[in-house]
């Protein structure tokens, strides 16, 4: 059976800390995080402007763009998220629990990259 999987990239600039960590991330930093939302479905829109799409990309900016404004670029992810240790896994989680609420459609997975090698993948059970 045929099955898409898209995504949208966003990126932002922001500070944490993790108070539970053993080492230097227990000090305030900061990243510039790259992240991504991907999206899952078996059927691609048959007519109107979305046709041939699982989703526009366009569409999926608007579910990301207020996260990204009101708790994520140029915040302290401390505060915005509520997150005690807002790691990059904690974080991921967080996005996807987000765009969930706000009814994005087809979601599967949210990744987070804090640096240019490390980063992890949130997919929901």
């Amino acid at each position: 059976m045929d099955q898409w999987v898209i995504y949208k990239e966003f990126y932002f600039e922001a500070a944490h800390q993790l108070p539970n960590h053993n080492g230097k991330c227990r000090r305030l930093h900061g990243h510039s995080w790259v992240g991504r939302v991907y999206l899952q479905g078996k059927t691609l829109h048959q007519h109107g402007s979305q046709q041939g799409m699982l989703m526009d990309y366009g569409e999926i900016k608007k579910y990301i763009q207020p996260l990204l404004d009101h708790y994520l670029d140029h915040y302290y992810l401390n505060e915005t998220t509520g997150l005690e240790n807002p790691t990059s896994e904690e974080i991921a989680k967080w996005i996807f629990n987000q765009l969930e609420k706000a009814g994005c459609p087809n979601l599967y997975a949210v990744e987070i990259q804090e640096t240019c090698t490390s980063g992890c993948k949130y997919i929901k059970d």
